[in-house]
């Protein structure tokens, strides 16, 4: 069991498949140091992710990193930042996996730590609607081909 940044116990499990990488270098589980911030990517249930990808030292976190975090309590919330791409709805968009994925992963997560990412859609305007789950906002991130986060709601 391990803790988000927004102080969400979720349970990371390695597979046969699951790659590292530090400083954009291939790595090993080994070079995981307790308390140092990670990404994961994979796949999630529930509060469960299997690791398909773990980026130690990821570019714009750190340790000490922290965002406003707006529980929900199961309630809908209603508040947007930036830029939310026009004739936006949810469960618009191709689902991506991959580099782009990952960058647009990476991006949302810079932007909003503590997160937790389940999902990549690739919009009609070829920007990226990265999906969170959880009782935490953001709900959808929005990133650009640039892959620069843009808006949040």
């Amino acid at each position: 069991m391990t803790t988000t940044a927004g102080d969400q116990k979720v349970t990371v499990t390695e597979a046969a498949f699951t790659t590292y990488q530090n400083q954009k270098k291939s790595s090993t589980s080994a070079a995981i140091t307790k308390g140092e911030p990670v990404l994961v990517l994979g796949w999630t249930s529930g509060s469960a992710i299997t690791a398909t990808q773990v980026i130690l030292h990821p570019t714009g976190l750190s340790a000490s990193s922290s965002a406003a975090q707006f529980t929900c309590g199961g309630k809908t919330v209603s508040k947007q930042v930036g830029q939310i791409p026009a004739g936006f709805s949810q469960g618009s968009g191709t689902i991506t996996d991959g580099t782009a994925a990952n960058k647009a992963t990476e991006a949302a997560l810079a932007a909003y730590p503590g997160v937790i990412v389940d999902r990549v859609a690739k919009l009609s305007n070829s920007e990226y609607n990265v999906h969170c789950i959880g009782d935490s906002w953001p709900h959808h991130i929005f990133v650009n081909q640039d892959f620069k986060v843009v808006g949040a709601e």
